[in-house]
This record gives structure tokens, C-alpha cells and sequence, in this order.
């Protein structure tokens, strides 16, 4: 049953102390994201996580439809972090994925600023992160991931031309709840450095996909085209544009330019 998960087996599997350790699983949900946020405002253990098989209004950045068919991996943890790990988890999250996907499919993806995960310049994971402040209080915070484990993107004939999976790309289906779990582990062991101070940048830069080529950064306030120089420990992309300037994007979402 590679295609399927037990949250029973699943839990009882475990050797984390706080990511995974309670389980909720929906056959299908509107979105983890709102399961997460429920529990969250019932003040939920840190590491909570929710799971469903299906979700039937997943969302991405930016209000973005994210297709989550049976064959996708799609999962909210809560979190009650401190305000300053808030730009460690842009990094610390896609790296979790990013380590997963290799140890059990042995093939490795690469960071799409800031924290999609691609395949052959395809994405095969998606992140989104939502704090929810009170002054400078973080009163909770929600991590979801979404990986494209065993789907069939040429059924999906709207989205196979920018997204992959894991499948397609080994030609194999691989185990769901290995995967899930291997997340759960390599989510709590970052998550626990960055809290000891010890925060993923150098890896996180050394995964980029972007850096040194031409780039458009869609932000709140305008659209830039230029080259991606360099990103900065806060999360931040610096951008060469084309009259010599750089400028320094600190939240948008960048698409490669193909000549």
C-alpha cells in the first residue's frame, strides 16, 4: 500500500519527540490548512499535524489553486515558534522536504526562492507558511507542505507542462508513509537546531536553483526582472537589474526566464 497512509502506523513508527507525535487524518478536508488553524486556535500541542488524502480547496501562495489528487502527500504542522524563527522556516521547511525526497526516492530536488521545491525545473512540492501575530507576539504559526508523491501528472493535462512527481521522475512508486515519516524526522531535527540558534542558511543557499540566472520576482508592490545575485540569512533575494541596481526582495515569487 505505497499509496496510502496509516496514521496508526504511521505514529507508532515515530522517533521524533514533538513533530507527528498526534496524528489527525481526513479522508478528505477542504484544506490541512484549515484543519491546522482550528487546531491551533484550541491551542493544539506543538508538532500537531494534519493529514488528508484529499483535499478539495488546497490553496499555494497567493491564493493559488493546489491540486491535491489521492497520490499526493499533504500535511499541516502546528507550531508556536519564537518571532525570531519566522524567516528560518521559509528555509528550514523546503529543506525538510528537500532531505526526504532524497533519502527515500534518492533523487534530489532544488529550491525555487523562496521554498518551492523543483524537479527538472518542475515543482513537485509546495510550501505555505501562515503566522498569526498579536503585536509582535507569534500566536501560532502553520507550516503546510504539499509533495506530488505517486500521481500521474499526464492525467492532470493543466499542470503537467510546470509540475512533476516523484514517480514520474524514478519511474516507481515509493512509500507514502516512509516519506511522511522521514518529513516528520528531518522537520523536528532542523526546527530544533534553528531554535538552539543554529539556523539552515548555507544549505538552503547551496540548494537555490536560481542563483546567477535571469529571474521576474512577482511582489506585493510591482513585478522585477533582473539576475538572482544572492539571498541573505533573513530569507531576502538580492536582484541585479538591467541599468546595474540592486534591489532587495524580501517576500515574492520568483519564475525562471527561459530564452
Amino acid at each position: 500500500m505505497l499509496n496510502s497512509i496509516d496514521p496508526k502506523t504511521l505514529a507508532s513508527n515515530l522517533s521524533t519527540k514533538l513533530i507527528g507525535q498526534r496524528i489527525i487524518s481526513y479522508s478528505k478536508i477542504t484544506s490541512t490548512m484549515d484543519g491546522a488553524r482550528t487546531e491551533a486556535r484550541k491551542n493544539a500541542p506543538e508538532g500537531t499535524v494534519i493529514i488528508a488524502k484529499e483535499q478539495t480547496a488546497g490553496r499555494g501562495r497567493k491564493q493559488r489553486t493546489w491540486i491535491s489528487p489521492a497520490g499526493s502527500l499533504t500535511l499541516s504542522i502546528v507550531l508556536y515558534p519564537d518571532l525570531h524563527l519566522l524567516p528560518a522556516l521559509v528555509m528550514l521547511t523546503p529543506l525538510a522536504a528537500l532531505r526526504s525526497i532524497t533519502a527515500v526516492a534518492r533523487i534530489k530536488p532544488q529550491i525555487k526562492w523562496p521554498n518551492d521545491l523543483l524537479i527538472r525545473e518542475k515543482k513537485v512540492c509546495g510550501v505555505l507558511i501562515e503566522n498569526q501575530m498579536r503585536g509582535n507576539t507569534v500566536n501560532y504559526t502553520i507550516v503546510g507542505i504539499g509533495i506530488n508523491v505517486n500521481i500521474n501528472l499526464a492525467d492532470f493535462p493543466e499542470i503537467s507542462s510546470i509540475a512533476t512527481s516523484i514517480s514520474d521522475e524514478i519511474g516507481k512508486e515509493v512509500s507514502m508513509t516512509k516519506l511522511a515519516q522521514q518529513l516528520f524526522v528531518e522537520f523536528e531535527r532542523i526546527y530544533t537546531a534553528a531554535r538552539q540558534g543554529i539556523l539552515p542558511y548555507e544549505e538552503w543557499r547551496d540548494n537555490m536553483l536560481i542563483l546567477g540566472r535571469k529571474v521576474t520576482i512577482s511582489s506585493e508592490d510591482d513585478i522585477y526582472s533582473g539576475i538572482a545575485e544572492s539571498v541573505a540569512p533573513d530569507g531576502s533575494l538580492s536582484l541585479r537589474l538591467s541599468d546595474g541596481s540592486l534591489i532587495n526582495i524580501v517576500a515574492g515569487d520568483a519564475s525562471l526566464v527561459i530564452n
